[in-house]
């Protein structure tokens, strides 16, 4: 398909902005984005050690047999997988990565404290990497969870605690810094980047800072000749979102706007760039009804710009299907105001009775 012309001035499309204000169609600039480099908020940080004591009882491991190759093969006792987990609330709901429990069967918990509680249920949201795990125990030490990751302050020092490579090793703790913030790495959703050892096993473990909070669950990292501490955490925030999800209905109800969409070159190799969104194929009902058509250009969602598709993703955590949002878009050359009715994301959690991932 060629790709319709789709670039306008930033004055004209300012002023056309501007002059749909009074419908909610300003766009936030640049500015909001650097908000996460300035230090909103200061406190009296505690010790490393202080910390690493606090929390390590809010620390689980997860262990589980990793599912047979074939059929008839013959049952290795010792072909294990294990991963970590945090305690979301006291009666037994397990926060982790979803990749840590799916495909495992027999999950285990192993408290710090070495009582161990067979998984009843587990939930597992693949796109976002969480997933919620149940047993039966009560009075169990929940992690205190910070508001939202977008206080965190490049540099502050954090402590990773897990499972790294065996799961004698529980509980293991290691300190680093956040290198970064709201990065795109091969997901849907904004990471933290940190310098802190992530090794396999620790994924589904707590990033902390000083004050004790978890403003993160460790879930990947690079590793190859040549790259040397770059592991990523999700959000405090986009696990509150999943697992609110999980523990009310068993899965995410996602909203989506029903499009597919292309990212501009300079959003894809991570370049500065104020290019759109372009419209490559229309997928629901109401994107349709809204008149929306290949070609089409997308700016923004209810007064606050998009560049990525990570960018829309971050935008929609905010919004259930069935409610309403303002598309600022381009459309034969002109700017127009779209009112889209969100539609549900096909891609839905795995639930299962006493089975759940692979860990890392």
């Amino acid at each position: 398909m060629k790709r319709r012309g789709y670039k306008v001035s930033t004055a004209l499309l300012l002023s056309t902005a501007l002059m749909l204000g009074s419908h909610g169609a300003i766009l936030e600039g640049e500015a909001a984005a650097t908000e996460s480099f300035i230090v909103k908020s200061t406190y009296e940080p505690e010790t490393v050690p202080s910390v690493i004591s606090r929390l390590s009882p809010s620390v689980v491991g997860i262990i589980g047999k990793v599912a047979q190759g074939t059929p008839g093969e013959v049952d290795d006792r010792y072909n294990l997988a294990h991963g970590t987990g945090v305690i979301w609330k006291a009666d037994g709901w397990i926060v982790t990565n979803a990749h840590v429990v799916d495909g495992l069967s027999g999950i285990t918990v192993v408290t710090s404290d070495g009582k161990s509680y067979k998984a009843k249920a587990v939930f597992s949201d693949p796109k976002s990497d969480i997933a919620l795990v149940k047993i039966n125990a009560k009075s169990l030490k929940p992690a205190v969870f910070a508001v939202t990751a977008q206080e965190a302050v490049v540099g502050e020092t954090v402590v990773a605690i897990g499972t790294p490579i065996s799961f004698s090793l529980r509980n293991s703790a290691s300190v680093g810094v956040v290198s970064g913030l709201n990065r795109s790495v091969d997901g849907s959703y904004r990471l933290i980047q940190t310098d802190t050892a992530i090794n396999p096993g620790n994924s589904g473990g707590p990033l902390v800072n000083l004050k004790g909070e978890v403003i993160g669950i460790n879930s990947k990292k690079f590793a190859a000749v040549g790259i040397e501490n770059m592991g990523f955490s999700i959000p405090a925030e986009t696990v509150r979102y999943v697992v609110d999800h999980l523990l009310k209905y068993g899965e995410v109800r996602r909203a989506t706007l029903g499009l597919e969409l292309e990212e501009s070159w300079s959003a894809i190799v991570g370049l500065p760039s104020d290019d759109p969104l372009t419209v490559t194929k229309v997928l629901s009902a109401e994107a349709k009804k809204a008149g929306i058509a290949e070609g089409d250009v997308l700016y923004g969602i209810n007064g606050k710009r998009v560049y990525s598709v990570v960018d829309i993703n971050e935008r929609l955590k905010s919004y259930t299907p069935g409610q309403q949002v303002r598309l600022l878009m381009q459309r034969d050359g002109d700017i127009v105001n779209v009112s889209l009715k969100l539609s549900r994301d096909g891609a839905s959690a795995v639930s299962t009775d006493d089975e759940g991932g692979e860990s890392a």
